[in-house]
């Protein structure tokens, strides 16, 4: 009889794991197949599949008729070496990036892989900074630290300001509006540029340990600093991703992914994961906000994925529409392999919500898993490579990697070494010291513990940030990352995110922004609702730490301009705090303040 899906070998590595007991309570899990040869630079995933599947569409994008551009990878390698060659004949410093400042596009794509390709630095910034604001401070900051080699952004209308603002001295391309900035360059001039043997000579002098990218951390644990990405990492890390998921050798993964490049998760997970399988990408200009999520559901019907990547709140906005379409649901579901959610954060209630409507459509269910890291670990760690039944467990450590575990308070701090795991921040000698322990992992600051200490290969589960957490005045430890999924799952389908208040308090209470399904009921019936559920997560238990007692309706959304929510969907949870002191006030103090819902009393 045929194996199925998740218990052939040849799909998916078996969930297995060993440990090493540490001194002092402490453990360390590691993998037990070892990291098989990787590639030596990314370009070596493009110079391959341009010869053999020369006419297989890599990259598309929408045009302004709202029609596909595609490329396939023999256009997209005749395109890098176009541009490979425009960078070589600009004179740049060693080791200055040729930075980007605006969104995911085919224009984008091809200059950062041909940088990457001719050895030059890439780093994509968050076009929020550009976008967002008309305080150029922030973007100026970072172009200073960054000190570019070349500077590049969609239109001059939208980007120009902010690079005047900067005041640097270097080529400036736009891929619109180039002769309305004084000195810029047309994209279209570095694609007529004919490629030489310098180029083929610059992709073979690369090594594992040359630099890719420069990517900026979030800065949701302070300043955002400047990661080093070397190809070391890059490569590694899909070596390790396609040892776990071993259908990828197979199936050509076809995604429809607006995450930003400017981020980990897109630009390197998902991007990088095309590029090593042969895939294809179809590049979503929408994304989970209003007014977006519409060209997202547009493109699904189109492009119906086989590998399905979002984040939590780019689940929760799609769910209506796929409740009350199963055309769509169909779109989205049918060929689908899998639904990737990053990190630990989907709610137990959006997971089942989204189960539901699967099952509405195909008859096999479909396999919602997860993995975690960060950006200097290029970027997973673990990975769930088998059937969850529920959302928190995020995987077992991928073969060539090391995870500690040490007792920290009242949790397990974890730690990572490996071949994927950056070497240094860029110009930071400090905070890269600072950033490893005394074995060489590094201190990524997440806390985790095993499912079943007994069993550690059903694997290990988010515990939040080690230094989130807070005690109440009763001396009670809170784990805010548990506690916020929980409190969204009990208020379930009204509450879009949330965040843990009671640092210094006698109880737990929160912040919470409103779904649109909560905007669309009568006040006395959102009350009623919101009441139900802080009741239901009372009923629980766990006792004060894992109940919150009172909460505060917030009218408005998060804002990625003031920091409080990164570009990849995440609340920044000490963002929101610092930015609304007075409504946390308004929360303890002012409890006959309208947006203040108080829990019902035990027993009531």
């Amino acid at each position: 009889m045929a194996l199925g899906f998740f218990d052939d070998p040849e799909q998916l590595s078996p969930a297995r794991t060993l440990q090493e007991d540490l001194p002092g309570g402490g453990f360390v899990l590691r993998s037990p197949d070892p990291l098989q040869p990787y590639a030596r630079c990314v370009g070596e995933w493009l110079e391959h599949w341009a010869a053999a599947t020369p006419d297989t569409v890599a990259l598309a994008e929408r045009d302004a008729q709202g029609e596909w551009r595609r490329f396939t990878y023999a256009q997209l390698r005749q395109a890098v070496g176009a541009i490979g060659q425009s960078l070589l004949d600009m004179p740049m410093p060693a080791g200055a990036p040729v930075v980007v400042l605006s969104d995911n596009s085919l224009d984008h794509a091809l200059l950062m892989l041909a940088a990457m390709h001719v050895g030059q630095p890439v780093c994509t910034v968050s076009s929020a900074y550009c976008r967002l604001t008309q305080d150029y401070g922030k973007i100026t900051g970072i172009l200073h630290t960054l000190r570019p080699g070349l500077i590049y952004a969609a239109t001059a209308e939208v980007y120009g300001p902010a690079i005047q603002a900067a005041g640097l001295d270097v080529p400036v391309v736009f891929s619109a509006g180039a002769d309305a900035f004084p000195g810029a360059l047309d994209f279209a001039r570095l694609l007529r540029t004919p490629e030489t043997p310098a180029v083929r000579a610059a992709f073979e002098a690369l090594t594992p340990d040359s630099v890719a990218k420069y990517l900026l951390t979030s800065g949701s644990t302070g300043q955002p600093k400047v990661v080093i990405n070397d190809h070391r990492m890059l490569c590694a890390n899909q070596q390790m991703m396609a040892q776990a998921w071993r259908f990828l050798e197979r199936e050509k993964p076809i995604v429809l992914d607006w995450l930003p490049w400017s981020h980990t998760f897109g630009g390197n997970h998902n991007l990088n994961m095309i590029l090593r399988n042969g895939g294809t990408l179809y590049i979503d200009e929408g994304r989970p906000a209003p007014g977006l999520i519409e060209k997202s559901i547009r493109n699904l019907r189109e492009v119906r994925p086989t590998l399905y990547f979002n984040v939590p709140a780019g689940f929760d906005m799609l769910l209506p529409s796929l409740e009350a379409d199963d055309e769509l649901a169909r779109a989205l579901f049918s060929r689908l392999r899998l639904a990737f959610y990053a990190g630990a954060a989907l709610p137990q209630a959006t997971w089942e919500r989204l189960e539901r409507v699967a099952a509405r459509v195909r008859e096999e269910p479909v396999w919602f898993t997860t993995s975690w890291g960060a950006t200097e670990t290029a970027p997973a760690i673990t990975s769930a490579h088998w059937k969850l039944d529920r959302a928190g467990v995020i995987g077992l450590p991928l073969p060539g990697t090391e995870l500690k575990f040490l007792p920290n308070g009242e949790k397990f701090e974890m730690r990572v070494r490996g071949a994927a795991v950056f070497r240094s921040y860029r110009d930071a000698p400090e905070a890269t010291a600072d950033a490893f322990d005394e074995e060489g992992y590094y201190r990524i600051g997440d806390a985790g513990y095993l499912l079943d200490p007994r069993r550690p290969e059903a694997g290990v589960v988010f515990d939040g940030r080690v230094s989130e957490d807070f005690k109440l005045t009763t001396g009670t430890w809170v784990s805010v990352g548990t506690l916020r999924v929980k409190l969204v799952s009990a208020l379930a389908p009204y509450a879009r995110d949330a965040v843990i208040t009671g640092h210094d308090r006698h109880e737990v209470g929160a912040l919470v922004f409103l779904s649109a399904a909560a905007e669309k009921l009568p006040r006395a019936e959102l009350v009623n609702h919101l009441r139900d559920g802080l009741a239901k997560l009372l009923a629980q238990g766990g006792g004060s730490s894992q109940t919150v007692g009172r909460i505060l309706l917030l009218p408005d959304a998060p804002s990625p301009d003031a920091g409080e929510i990164t570009d990849k969907g995440y609340l920044n949870q000490r963002a929101v705090l610092k930015r609304r002191a007075d409504d946390v006030r308004a929360l303890y103090d002012n409890p006959e303040d309208p947006r203040v819902i108080l829990a019902p009393a035990k027993g009531a």
